[in-house]
Parts: structure tokens; C-alpha cells; sequence
């Protein structure tokens, strides 16, 4: 304990044997930090181990090298800045995904089971639900290209999947409950009987609300105005959402049991998706607020 609180009041230690030099390296990480450490000589082996990153050089000595798990070629710290700058931002693109993927699968399981209980007839064929998931699994294919917010690279992130449930549990029903308010307008206010046209507007709002909530999902920040996607991204989302609403019309659709959509239908679409967004945005503050993180 004594350590760990000169640990926190002290920057430089000096003429530390290698048996020290790992003990504070091992308690800095046991006190939640993640460590580098530079070595170059036999000494420093037992550090470079415990390290979760250990740097040596290629005239380091062998033990160091084969201990090390990055091997500088040249005299120039800058490739590790932009190693760990690169990794942050991989890291925060693949958060970005999963956090997306997992979020709005679960919302969707949740609208299916309650439709299929509550409907005489599936909300949803399973070809049609492959090829709806394969079509915004293509928009979503592009986040690794995506900008990743400043904020997000200046600290490490971890792993954590009691956070992930958290967003899960958290964004999962709202996606679900506007599966379920398009559910009753398709059904108490078009008054709406025909299979296949039920199944066709469910098919591209899906698809459709997917992909714009992908740009809320994408960022802590307000899109479009504080923060602003990859041109890949934009590109992907409009092109795809531009396609699940066509797809109906083409033989494709017709295969799949989809029929063409009246302009009524697909301004529905696009009111409940846009107010999805809208009120994605305030829960995204809420979450935020009571979780202190997003991605």
C-alpha cells in the first residue's frame, strides 16, 4: 500500500533493481493502468514481461528482444505514437460495430417474438430477414474506414462486457419499440390486412432505420454538425437505404415474397426513422450522463 501511494506522488524513479523496476510496473497495472516499458538489456527483461506492451530496440541484447513485443528498427519514437493512434482508433470502429450489430439484433428478436405472439401470420419470412441483415451488414462494413472523435483516442479503452450488455439492454427495446409503433400504424391506421405488404414495409424501415441509426450509434457527439462520418460511411448508408426501398420493386423482391410500396407507405418509413434518430439522440445524453461513456 505504501507503494502504490508514492506510485501516485512520484514520476521519476531512479537506480532500481530489475526486481523493483518490475514490482512497480505490476502494481501499475494492478492499480487499473496500462503499462509500457522501454528496456534494452538483460535487466530489464523481467519489466519488459510484465509490461502490457514492452519495447526494446534491434541492438538491444537477445533476452530483451525475444521479451519484447515491439522491436524498434530506427531511433524514432514517433511509430509508436501512431501505432497506439491507429489502434485506438481500430479499437473504437470495431466498439462501433459490435455495440451496433448487438444492439438492433436484439431489438429486432424482441419486435419478432412480440409480433409473432400478438399476429396470425410471421412479420417477417426468414429469407427476407437474411437478406435485409445482409444488406446492412454491407453499410456497416464500411466503419472501419470511419473518422473516430478526438476524445476517443486521447485514453485507452478496454474490452468490457458488462458495458456492452449495458448498451444492449439500454438501446435494444427503444429499437424495439419503434418496430412495434410501426407495427400499429401499418395496422390501426392504414388499416393494413395484406401479408406481404406488412412483411415489405417491416423489410425496408428495417433496413432503413438500421442504417440512420447507425450514424447516431457512430459517435457521442451530434451527427452531421459535430461530427461527421467517413465519406465511405455516408456513401454505403445512402446507396444501401436507396436499395431497401427499390428492392420490393425489382424480381429480387418478388422472389423473396416483397411487393411494391405505395409513397404513403415509404414516407411512413422514413418519419418513424428519422424520429427514431431524434429520439435516439436524447436517450444516447441520458445513457451518457448516467454511464459516463458511449463507445
Amino acid at each position: 500500500m505504501a507503494v502504490l501511494r508514492l506510485l501516485k506522488r512520484v514520476n521519476i524513479f531512479a537506480k532500481l533493481s530489475p526486481i523493483q523496476k518490475a514490482r512497480i510496473v505490476r502494481l501499475l497495472k494492478e492499480s487499473g493502468n496500462i503499462v509500457g516499458y522501454m528496456g534494452d538489456g538483460i535487466n530489464d527483461s523481467p519489466s519488459l514481461t510484465n509490461a502490457d506492451v514492452g519495447v526494446s530496440v534491434d541492438t538491444a541484447v537477445d533476452i530483451a528482444k525475444e521479451t519484447a513485443d515491439i522491436i524498434l528498427l530506427e531511433k524514432n519514437l514517433d511509430v509508436l505514437l501512431d501505432g497506439v493512434t491507429e489502434g485506438r482508433r481500430t479499437f473504437s470502429n470495431l466498439m462501433k460495430y459490435i455495440k451496433l450489430a448487438t444492439s438492433f439484433n436484439f431489438g429486432e428478436v424482441m419486435s419478432v417474438i412480440i409480433a409473432s405472439a400478438l399476429l396470425p401470420f410471421l412479420p417477417e419470412t426468414p429469407i427476407q430477414l437474411l437478406v435485409e441483415g445482409l444488406l446492412y451488414d454491407f453499410g456497416q462494413m464500411t466503419l472501419p474506414f470511419d473518422n473516430v472523435d478526438e476524445e476517443d483516442l486521447k485514453r485507452p479503452k478496454r474490452l468490457s462486457i458488462d458495458s456492452l450488455k449495458k448498451f444492449i439492454f439500454f438501446m435494444g427495446p427503444l429499437s424495439s419499440l419503434f418496430d412495434l409503433i410501426v407495427f400499429a400504424y401499418i395496422l390501426f391506421v392504414f388499416r393494413l390486412s395484406d401479408v406481404a405488404t406488412f412483411q415489405t414495409i417491416w423489410f425496408s424501415y428495417s433496413i432503413t432505420s438500421n442504417l440512420f441509426g447507425m450514424h447516431i450509434i457512430r459517435t457521442s457527439k451530434t451527427p452531421f454538425i459535430q461530427s461527421n462520418a467517413h465519406k465511405a460511411v455516408y456513401f454505403s448508408s445512402i446507396a444501401l437505404i436507396a436499395i431497401g426501398i427499390l428492392v420490393p420493386f425489382t424480381k429480387l423482391g418478388t422472389l423473396i415474397g416483397l411487393v411494391p410500396l405505395n409513397i404513403q407507405y415509404i414516407l411512413m418509413i422514413f418519419a418513424v426513422s428519422t424520429l427514431y434518430c431524434v429520439v435516439a439522440s436524447f436517450a444516447k445524453k441520458v445513457y451518457i450522463k448516467k454511464y459516463g461513456e458511449w463507445i
